[in-house]
Formats: structure tokens, C-alpha cells, sequence
């Protein structure tokens, strides 16, 4: 998977802001510092697992944990259309 063409991301101020330049999505999707470091991860061809190792890397939180919020953080991206599967 991996973030469609057209959708771009900017960070400020530990939020992440997802704009969709070809406005499929008409609206700005927010999110925190995590929903960002899957962004970042999401902008070369990925699996949910890998981007649960790569948190899991990096964040000292359990992995059922990081597991359920980067399934909610995907199931979000995916009903604004953000996601190529």
C-alpha cells in the first residue's frame, strides 16, 4: 500500500495535515506525530506490518498497542480515498 498520488502531507507543530491537491477528498485530514510517522512511511510501497515494526522501532509502546492505532490511522486514510492497495 502506499499514499495515493495527489494527496500531500506538512508537518506543524507535532500535527500532520493531509491535503488532497486533485480534491478526490473534499475536506483536510489532522492528525498527531504517530498518524504522521505512518504518512512518512506510507510514501513508499508498504505493509501495515512493516509500519508496525518500524513504530515498534522506534516507539516504546507495546505492539498489540501501535498494532490498533495504526490499523484505526489506516482505516481512516482509506475512507478519505488516501490509500493506493
Amino acid at each position: 500500500m502506499k499514499l495515493k498520488d495527489g494527496f500531500l502531507t506538512h508537518d506543524s507543530n507535532g500535527e500532520t495535515v493531509v491535503i488532497d491537491a486533485l480534491s478526490r477528498f473534499h475536506g483536510l485530514a489532522r492528525g498527531n506525530r504517530t498518524a504522521g510517522f505512518i504518512l512518512r512511511c506510507l510514501e513508499q510501497e508498504t505493509t501495515e506490518t512493516e509500519i508496525v515494526d518500524k513504530m515498534c522501532a522506534q516507539y516504546d509502546a507495546p505492539r498489540e498497542r501501535i498494532a490498533a492505532d495504526t490499523a484505526a490511522i489506516l482505516e481512516q486514510l482509506r475512507s478519505i480515498g488516501a490509500i493506493d492497495e
